[in-house]
């Protein structure tokens, strides 16, 4: 069979290679189904002219869709596709929603995190050099330390942080379609401190909370803390909170809060079109009910940086919530949150949980981005994370049965379904006899769904290692 059509145009956003942008393109149509095992790809020539660009761009594209094992060239005959669209159906969503309940999370995280394993299968291997992002900026910070002078050391940063800082970011968020002013920020510890405080700030202990399913894990370790009750909004893996079951969800229980993250959420990377963003903003306004944005991902877009929710925030019930940690440095633990109308809350509830932020760390990150290099930095990132991201795809693809995985256009992981008869967290302590560290499912909800998921992500380079590493694990899984 022969495609020879494509489904409308590219979408090139400022800051991507044209090649990078095709060849996205193409993978997500092998993905979608548009183009299935044994299908030629339309000719160079018919691509060139139906996508207007270069017969170089194309070639660059399909060389590197080839190489990753997604294309084969037949000679005189074209570009076929190989790798099957059915092992990379996106995972599917259960609808039935539960009644809200208390947080008990798992024991199994900590030990991941004590193993520093969030984002590894390998932790142990600190392998390659500094990127030039991450020298820019530890440079950046020395030199805001050397400047410090006189009795400087004595004194406390301001509740709110460093004004600088707090313009730069409110530059930053001003090309996402969100003027905000410094006064409406707080520089947090973190992305996770700043989500604290926003559930700290709207929410008393026994409130009902509603957060995305598959959902951030780190939100069930602070709704337990804080004494809050769950309830679980099953979530599309390609498009974000469902929000038919949250209009249900709401009808039937009081819930006070919404935790959402708009933009390649963990763990399966979606990205939540502006019709369900508007739809959110009218429950909300409906309902009365706080949002709470986690928004950590949204820089981290192959192709483009999509807005933020707080743009569409007419009432001032958004609270927004972000940090450098996904796109920058783990080890930063620097980040902001803007409070809408329970600002003042957090400023004071900021104090009790940290005080103050350190000077000289926002200081020199201040100056990091007003040269522009967060800026160049997060290019490159974004080339090698989309690049790091295809070839575990294709690796993926190539284990002994079909698995349905997320292609997401950003963020740091996919999520795998695997068949119904596995149990990851059983295959916990097997993997660790192996050397290998895997994050099972169930972490991802409160109620122990998705016992046959994994999260698999693509932040650290796939070399060898850490690719035999992964084809390890069908046969731990017992999927051979």
């Amino acid at each position: 069979m022969v495609h020879t059509k494509f489904w409308g145009r590219l979408s090139l956003a400022e800051g991507t290679y044209r090649y990078q942008q095709l060849q996205q393109w193409i993978l997500q149509g092998i993905i979608d189904g548009r183009w299935t095992p044994g299908d030629r790809l339309p000719s160079i020539r018919e691509i060139c002219t139906q996508q207007g660009v270069s017969k170089a761009t194309v070639q660059h594209a399909l060389q590197r869709l080839e190489a990753q094992g997604f294309l084969e060239v037949r000679p005189k005959a074209g570009h076929f596709v190989t790798l099957a669209p059915k092992a990379t159906a996106p995972p599917r969503t259960t609808s039935r929603i539960e009644a809200p309940r208390p947080v008990n999370v798992s024991d199994l995280l900590l030990d991941i995190m004590d193993r520093n394993a969030a984002f590894d299968l390998l932790p142990e291997l600190h392998a390659g050099e500094l990127p030039p992002g991450i020298v820019s900026l530890n440079r950046a910070i020395g030199r805001a330390l050397r400047r410090q002078r006189g009795a400087d050391f004595q004194y406390y940063d301001k509740p709110a942080g460093d004004l600088k800082l707090r313009e730069q970011l409110g530059l930053l968020l001003a090309k996402r379609g969100w003027p905000v002013t410094p006064d409406e920020l707080c520089i947090t510890s973190g992305c996770q401190h700043a989500l604290f405080l926003a559930l700290m700030a709207c929410c008393q202990r026994g409130d009902i909370v509603a957060v995305e399913s598959p959902g951030f894990y780190g939100v069930l370790q602070l709704l337990e803390q804080l004494g809050l009750q769950v309830i679980e909004i099953p979530t599309s893996t390609a498009s974000g909170l469902d929000m038919d079951a949250l209009e249900e969800a709401l009808g039937r229980w009081n819930i006070q809060t919404c935790v959402v993250s708009p933009a390649f959420a963990t763990p399966g990377g979606a990205l939540m079109s502006e019709a369900p963003r508007r739809r959110l903003m009218a429950l909300a306004e409906e309902y009365d009910l706080a949002i709470i944005e986690d928004d950590i991902y949204a820089e981290s877009g192959f192709s483009r940086v999509p807005d933020t929710l707080k743009a569409l925030d007419d009432s001032n019930r958004v609270i927004h919530c972000s940090s450098f940690s996904k796109v920058l440095s783990r080890d930063l633990r620097l980040g902001w949150i803007s409070g809408a109308r329970w600002h003042q809350r957090i400023l004071n509830l900021k104090m009790v949980t940290q005080l103050a932020s350190s000077r000289y760390l926002q200081q020199g990150v201040a100056a990091y981005m007003e040269e522009g290099e967060l800026s160049a930095h997060l290019r490159r990132q974004r080339k090698l994370m989309s690049e790091q991201r295809d070839r575990l795809l294709a690796s993926l693809l190539a284990w002994p049965v079909s698995v349905r995985v997320t292609a997401p256009q950003g963020g740091l992981a996919f999520w795998l379904e695997l068949p119904a008869t596995v149990d990851t967290l059983a295959a916990y302590p097997k993997a660790l006899d192996a050397g290998v560290v895997i994050t099972p499912g169930p972490l991802f909800s409160a109620s122990g769904k998705y016992g046959n998921c994994l999260r698999v992500s693509f932040s650290h380079p796939w070399d060898e290692r850490r690719i035999r590493a992964l084809n390890q694990l069908p046969e731990l899984l017992h999927l051979t």
